[in-house]
């Protein structure tokens, strides 16, 4: 009987070590399995589709992202804003020479080209005259600096900067100015050699105010420059913030989080660009046209199929419905349409609100009456401040806007921006079309395209490989769409 309970005890005495030795086993490889999986999504997020530095964003699984995933932002990784000049950096000198700037193109071109001329002024050693924005050549608009930006900020904020003044002082308005055309994406040297126009004159007038600075190979403090005269200097004006934040307001109310999405698909864009595919035979022909009687548009002949397979068109309304549905997005969701007049109107746009009903615009969101001081200029500027603080950022296309706004949320905390592989997506597009690839079977090559095209971190690209000269300066990424590391670092 003594023995009998001796064995018993000795049984259950090695059943428990089995058991804790079992559990310690599966513990173990618990924890080995979770450093593994740590180590393969840390390796995938160290780079972006350029591959460069990118912080940590979810590689998706091939089913559908979980809805916080959908919404998620990419983490910061201790990066932010630096502005602050370094300690080399002196109060600007008092000038008596004077620059006069004539802007060009959409609200954005002439926001970064605004940003430009001040790091110019500063380079130069001018005065700055509020610049002049364009009426003519895009808008046929009517609006002043004042009616855009808050003009006291914006010469208040940069006063350490850059003398900024509201007008050319009277006594030098009959004196004759040094007209220039300055070259683009110039370098500090450029600049400095052209301080030789202040021997013969005290005016310099700039023709065009876009594209005119390097993007890259400037001294810190003047990239630094240009951050503060965009991001926090040139500030839009209070009538244009207040109904900007009522808009974002509204669209709060209607959804929890929403999506931004900046439709390319104005007749102007389309005909600029030669990209037909979807259209009609006559809309086709409308758009050459056009092409044709634009004398300042260079290139006439464009093969829209090579364009489109080149990913250098807009997505369509419908392929961007495609797209959103493929990453996952319910039909719910709540988007603010930011764009001009869609190019035939409900007819093409039916294909995007076919698949998302829920999509509103400026018009929907606030009254006639809100709206009635509200120019091209002015009307642009809401659809980027509620594309600003949206909770995801969509460009169909990359235009001024689309580099802008990424830029901007980037500086902001890198603010999920999802960047449409267009040369990809069409290849995909083209196989359901040809009955190759089932819709509902998109998804996962979509998730695996876009999967590190979110907006996370990573250093501004410097333009491709074996292009050297002007040809790669024009390339290059532009410093507004991406300003790290000079404006975004870890310390």
């Amino acid at each position: 009987m003594v023995n009998q309970r001796g064995h018993h005890h000795l049984q259950s005495s090695r059943h428990r070590k089995s058991s804790f030795f079992s559990i310690s086993l599966y513990v173990i490889l618990i924890f080995a399995l979770s450093i593994f999986t740590f180590m393969l999504y840390s390796k995938d997020a160290l780079e972006d589709e350029y591959g460069m530095p990118l912080l940590r964003v979810e590689k998706p699984s091939i089913n559908k992202l979980l809805d916080g995933q959908l919404w998620q932002t990419p983490s910061s990784l201790g990066l932010r804003q630096c502005v602050k000049p370094t300690s080399k950096y002196r109060a600007t000198p008092v000038s008596e020479h004077y620059m006069t700037v004539k802007t060009n193109g959409g609200l954005n071109q002439m926001r970064t080209g605004i940003a430009d001329m001040v790091a110019v002024a500063r380079i130069m050693n001018a005065t700055l005259v509020i610049p002049q924005l364009d009426k003519s050549s895009f808008w046929q608009d009517s609006s002043t600096f004042s009616n855009i930006f808050d003009e006291p900020h914006f010469i208040k904020s940069l006063g350490k900067d850059v003398r900024i003044v509201k007008e050319i002082p009277k006594e030098l308005e009959s004196l004759p100015r040094a007209r220039k055309h300055f070259s683009s994406w110039a370098g500090l040297g450029y600049y400095e050699e052209m301080t030789v126009l202040w021997k013969e004159y005290q005016v310099i007038h700039v023709v065009k105010s876009d594209s005119r600075l390097a993007n890259n190979d400037l001294p810190l403090d003047i990239q630094r420059l240009r951050c503060r005269a965009l991001y926090h200097a040139l500030r839009f004006s209070p009538s244009i913030e207040s109904l900007g934040k009522k808009l974002v307001e509204r669209l709060r109310s209607r959804a929890q989080r929403y999506i931004a999405l900046h439709l390319r698909y104005e007749k102007d864009m389309l005909s600029f660009t030669g990209c037909t595919y979807g259209l009609t035979v006559a809309e086709s022909e409308e758009l050459r046209i056009m092409r044709e009687k634009t004398s300042h548009w260079k290139v006439k002949n464009i093969n829209s199929t090579e364009q489109r397979e080149a990913g250098l068109c807009p997505l369509t309304p419908k392929e961007v419905g495609i797209f959103l549905k493929a990453l996952g997005y319910p039909p719910s969701t709540l988007i603010y349409l930011a764009a001009g007049e869609i190019y035939g109107g409900d007819t093409h746009l039916s294909e995007l609100t076919s698949r998302f009903p829920n999509i509103v615009s400026e018009e929907m969101l606030a009254s006639t009456e809100e709206l009635k001081d509200f120019s091209n200029h002015a009307s642009a500027a809401l659809d980027y401040i509620v594309s600003i603080e949206s909770d995801i950022f969509v460009p169909s296309y990359s235009g001024n806007m689309a580099r802008a706004v990424e830029g901007h949320r980037r500086f902001l905390g890198h603010r999920k921006t999802i960047n449409p592989d267009r040369k990809s997506l069409v290849q995909l597009f083209d196989k359901m079309e040809a009955g190759q690839l089932e819709e509902s079977s998109l998804s996962p090559p979509v998730l695996q395209l876009h999967r590190k095209r979110f907006g996370g971190p990573r250093r501004r690209g410097s333009g491709p490989p074996g292009i050297k000269g002007r040809v790669r300066l024009r390339l290059e990424e532009s410093f507004y769409q991406n300003p790290f590391p000079e404006c975004i670092c870890n310390s």
